[in-house]
């Protein structure tokens, strides 16, 4: 095998190797918002329950982002900040989810903070206010974020990025190993110079292609067709007769505005150079011009 096929291999064997770890990574983290809804669920029954509501519903629980979520009731509700404290501690703990995180208990109307703690692995560096204080009824939503999982957020977006410029670099390689020889047994310009020039243009109608160094302009073959009766007709008006009869006559049938769209296409192909001018004798036909 060839160096050149092995090195292809392995580009490829790496690339599939980081597609699958960015692939788990997005799977680890749709699993992780599962089991963070189901127990932040579970905390919302217990405060109704403890709240001798057995009733009223638990909203859908809103993921806000990556580590935020947002948990709401249904009804107004009171309830002993220590209750939610504890309750948190045991779902979570039961969910299998991250130590350190931060609640915000909010009122619905003002959005004002009415009881907030931040809980981590250390008791001893978690903040957690005195209970006792009971909440009064009112609608509150409650908002936990997990404080621990932003570095494999920000973990995950490099390895994105790194894959993209892995695959960049890999697309480049790869073009440059299969085209490489393509484009040294292409004929050069200079070699085989079967072009006319317009202005600062170089027109191949062979190739149906206008060339303005460093631009190459592709153009249809009717475009081509016409560019072709203009250039040998250089400032010379060509009637619309002939140039329908030369261009349309053998290719079926010609609707009416066809020149006249054609022929626009061509003027802007050729708008980058002011001294060619295809202009328009009203009522006769077109004319091609190299001015000045």
């Amino acid at each position: 095998m060839s160096r050149k096929k092995i090195y292809i291999l392995v580009a490829i064997l790496v690339l599939i190797v980081f597609a699958v770890g960015l692939l788990n990574s997005d799977r680890k983290k749709d699993i992780f918002a599962e089991r963070a809804k189901i127990s932040l669920r579970d905390i919302g029954n217990q405060l109704l329950l403890a709240n001798n509501d057995s009733t009223s519903l638990v909203q859908p629980v809103i993921q806000i982002t990556q580590s935020k979520y947002q948990l709401s009731f249904q009804k107004q509700l009171s309830f002993d900040p220590t209750d939610l404290v504890s309750i948190t501690r045991e779902s979570l703990q039961k969910g299998e989810l991250p130590e350190n995180y931060l609640v915000e208990v909010l009122e619905c109307e003002t959005q004002e903070v009415a009881y907030s703690y931040e809980m981590k692995n250390n008791e001893e560096l978690s903040i957690i206010p005195c209970g006792g204080r009971i909440l009064p009824e009112n609608c509150y939503t409650i908002d936990f974020r997990f404080t621990d999982i932003t570095s494999a957020s920000v973990l995950s977006t490099g390895n994105k990025l790194l894959l993209l410029v892995f695959m960049g670099a890999v697309f480049l390689f790869l073009y440059e190993v299969f085209f490489s020889k393509r484009k040294a047994n292409i004929p050069t310009e200079d070699v085989n110079p079967n072009y006319t020039e317009i202005g600062s243009f170089q027109f191949y109608p062979g190739q149906n292609k206008l060339v303005k160094k460093p631009n190459e302009i592709n153009l249809s073959r009717k475009e081509c067709e016409l560019l072709e009766i203009f250039v040998a007709n250089l400032n010379q008006i060509v009637s619309r007769d002939e140039l329908t009869k030369k261009v349309w006559e053998d290719h079926g049938v010609f609707v009416g505005r066809s020149l006249d769209t054609y022929v626009s296409k061509l003027r802007k192909k050729l708008q980058e150079d002011e001294t060619v001018q295809l202009v328009n004798v009203h009522g006769v036909g077109y004319k091609l011009e190299i001015v000045g």
